[in-house]
């Protein structure tokens, strides 16, 4: 493999948003461009307590990190809820993990988008970072995400991580120059997607109290897991308060606009998910424009992938749930200027 110092590092372009919010299908429109490295969840999957540390770190201690599964993703899996962003081919009987493994994140989700061969290719990199030296991440990172971009015989790379908007201020501290484009959504379909999707149901949850004081950390979440796992089955089969998700949704949203200041103008973009579903051509070319890549074929491939808008779930709500949800969602979504209808 070629040393990652001899590659000619990319711009750096994020996709942020909350959970839900229809940036996974937004990835996948951007990978038709065949320029494109659409990277998906590199920082999400990475200990809370690790992920933006501002000292320096060795390569092998990034390593031993990237090699670490997420206990929420662990949790759902094998207790067989589906992940549909969990890509890795845990039915081939070649592949080094089986379905409820604790595999990790990157390999779960980002590798088996880039290439047939995940596991060699993880420990490929793996090689590599444990190689590196004592620097700081933002180094680190962008040294992964041009090796990543490199070896895949793409140009340039785009990263997007679901609920990445929470933690705009700390990427923005790390890629100063970077170009983020925010895709946003109804923050009360939001909200209810999110108390859908399995590992979304369960990490809300915990993180908002119902099972106590529980710091969301990987060594915390595996203790919990160890402590009383019946608690986590029955987290992940019934629908805990809607306004948990609301509050959460809100909370990311709010998070990532205190970033702002920090970010000239013509390096953030906005775009709404309700009408990139319902215009697409002149949503991905808007986008196409702003994250400097060139237009051609490939958008009416990206459109191709738009199947329209999804049913909408806040309408099918009791009055009361409907009142919570407004309630917690409200302060955000004036943030982003969007009517309560």
């Amino acid at each position: 493999m070629n040393n990652t110092h001899s590659l000619q590092s990319s711009k750096a372009r994020f996709v942020v948003g909350t959970g839900r919010c229809g940036s996974t299908l937004l990835s996948k429109m951007l990978a038709k461009n065949t320029a494109v490295c659409s990277i998906y969840e590199l920082f999400s999957g990475i200990d809370f307590s690790f992920r933006f540390k501002p000292e320096p770190v060795s390569g092998p201690e990034l390593a031993i990190r990237l090699r670490e599964d997420h206990p929420m993703l662990t949790m759902t899996l094998k207790r067989g809820y589906e992940v549909p962003e969990v890509v890795y081919p845990f039915d081939d009987s070649s592949s080094q993990f089986n379905i409820g493994d604790p595999v990790p994140w990157i390999l779960g989700i980002a590798i088996p988008r880039i290439t047939d061969t995940p596991d060699q290719f993880f420990e490929e990199l793996m090689a590599e970072v444990e190689q590196w030296p004592v620097q700081k991440l933002a180094v680190h990172y962008r040294r992964i995400l041009d090796w990543l971009t490199k070896v895949s015989g793409k140009q340039c790379w785009i990263e997007r991580s679901g609920t990445s908007i929470e933690y705009l201020p700390e990427l923005v501290n790390m890629f100063p120059e970077a170009k983020f484009l925010h895709i946003h959504r109804d923050g009360r379909e939001a909200a209810l997607s999110m108390r859908e999707y399995p590992t979304m149901r369960l990490s809300t949850a915990v993180m908002y109290g119902m099972l106590g004081d529980v710091e969301f950390s990987n060594e915390s979440l595996k203790a919990l897991e160890r402590k009383d796992p019946e608690a986590i089955d029955h987290l992940l089969k019934v629908y805990p308060p809607i306004n948990l998700y609301g509050r959460y949704w809100s909370d990311q949203i709010q998070r990532g606009y205190d970033a702002l200041g920090q970010i000239a103008p013509e390096n953030f973009h906005h775009i709404q998910f309700e009408d990139m579903v319902t215009n697409p051509t002149q949503i991905i070319s808007e986008v196409a424009a702003f994250l400097e890549l060139e237009q051609g074929d490939w958008i009416n491939d990206a459109v191709a992938l738009v199947s329209g808008m999804p049913v909408f779930r806040y309408g099918q709500l009791p009055d009361d749930e409907q009142a919570l949800l407004d309630d917690a969602c409200r302060q955000a979504m004036t943030l982003l200027d969007r009517p309560m209808k």
